[in-house]
């Protein structure tokens, strides 16, 4: 056959035997490849309370930053994202530029916290590790960056107690959840959450995922793993696959009141923005965010849509408002090449810039 794809006999044989080659040598290297490690910076734990956990990373050298960071991830997702491994890792970029990091690991909730709500994530968990921060450094308050779910939370407590902390930085952070183009928050706009979380008590992760995955099918279901086959002979780039495979697998249930709350408040009634935002009994106003604020967002990001992070511009009472736009996705903000730079030294410089 000949024409545009120039298909014959010949070149499907011998594209048949390259595969055959590519499969053979991927199994070898499969096979001495032994098992992968996440977490690319040794840390320490400093503080804890109930199964959150706050660790202080170890960078090569001493810190020159006099205020630290703390660093909040979401829930459902593992918070090694920001250091999966030695060429890709936002922690590292920061301690290579003399900051102070800490990160909230939140841990696995099983049944016996079902009943945890967004109040002990704000508070108790968040709020308490900013305290120990302030007592540990002899600081009035911290810089503090919250990660997608995260910086909802981070929101919530720079708006309730903005005296404990000195700069706030958002990434990926969803503030209008009810842009047309964030197709999460219209499914779950459609889920009877009380049902949902009366029927199961906690959220299992699984099933958590499988949303995420159906948000793009073909991509995270199918296309992934028939590109897989062209990295099965090289033994950097399988073990990269690997890692990101096992931070997306790796995600703690959901404890069940704190999920309701938070599919009620934010997905459902767009708390936000209606000024509705509440963390136990006190309202959450965002126009009590006086700090310095920097926002970044991702261009490409399918889960939180830049015109749902944008929206903060307008919210915020801050003066001093700095928005960061990112080309890439909701990950590759992490983990892509053009990332370990861009936004490790974009957030120094910022913070050096206000002292």
């Amino acid at each position: 056959m000949t024409g545009p794809l120039a298909i014959t006999p010949e070149s499907l044989a011998a594209e048949a035997l390259q595969l055959q080659r590519k499969l053979q040598a991927g199994l070898s290297t499969l096979r001495d490849l032994g098992d992968v490690h996440v977490g690319a910076t040794p840390r320490v734990p400093v503080w804890r309370c109930d199964k959150t956990v706050l660790y202080r990373y170890r960078g090569e050298r001493p810190p020159t930053a006099r205020v630290p960071i703390l660093i909040a991830y979401a829930l459902v997702n593992r918070p090694y994202m920001v250091d999966l491994q030695e060429d890709r890792s936002l922690v590292k970029g920061l301690l290579a530029r003399g900051e102070d990091v800490y990160i909230l690991d939140w841990g696995y909730p099983d049944r016996s916290d079902r009943f945890l709500t967004l109040e002990d994530y704000v508070e108790r968990y968040l709020g308490g590790a900013l305290e120990y921060l302030c007592r540990a450094h002899g600081l009035p308050a911290v810089n503090l960056l919250g990660i997608c779910q995260g910086g909802v939370f981070s929101l919530c407590q720079a708006a309730l107690h903005p005296e404990r902390v000195q700069n706030l930085i958002t990434m990926v952070t969803p503030v209008d959840f009810h842009t047309a183009d964030n197709m999460l928050s219209n499914w779950n706009r459609r889920i009877d959450v009380d049902r949902l979380v009366d029927t199961l008590g906690n959220i299992p992760a699984d099933l958590m995922n499988l949303t995420y995955l159906m948000l793009k099918p073909w991509r995270l279901f199918a296309q992934k793993y028939v590109g897989l086959l062209d990295l099965l002979d090289d033994r950097k780039a399988l073990q990269d696959f690997l890692r990101m495979e096992q931070w997306i697998f790796d995600s703690p249930d959901q404890a069940g009141e704190a999920f309701r709350e938070f599919d009620r408040q934010f997905f459902q009634d767009n708390a936000f923005v209606a000024g509705s935002a509440r963390i136990g009994e006190a309202a959450v106003d965002l126009g009590m965010v006086g700090m310095p604020v920097l926002n970044i967002y991702a261009e490409q990001d399918h889960l939180v849509p830049p015109d749902a992070s944008r929206a903060l511009r307008r919210l915020v009472g801050s003066e001093d408002y700095t928005e960061l736009s990112f080309p890439g996705g909701h990950i590759g903000i992490y983990v892509s090449g053009r990332a370990q730079s861009l936004v490790p030294q974009t957030i120094h410089d910022w913070l050096a810039a206000r002292g």
